[in-house]
């Protein structure tokens, strides 16, 4: 269990980072916030997923406490 919370979390931080540095026009099609001719990056959608990873990060830290 805490290998996938920290294998999803990571995957997340490395979401938000492409959501930081990509242009919404140029995410992949399976990105939610991908918009054709929209040349601004989604930075909502970024700080979500950031926060997620790294709550995620949090909890499997947490977990190995124990």
């Amino acid at each position: 269990m805490k290998a996938i919370i920290i294998v999803i979390g990571a995957i997340l931080i490395v979401v938000a980072a492409i959501y930081f540095f990509v242009p919404a026009d140029a995410l992949p099609s399976f990105f939610p916030g991908h918009e054709t001719g929209l040349m601004r990056i989604r930075t909502k959608h970024g700080v979500l997923a950031g926060a997620i990873g790294i709550v995620l990060l949090a909890l499997s830290w947490w977990m190995g406490r124990k």
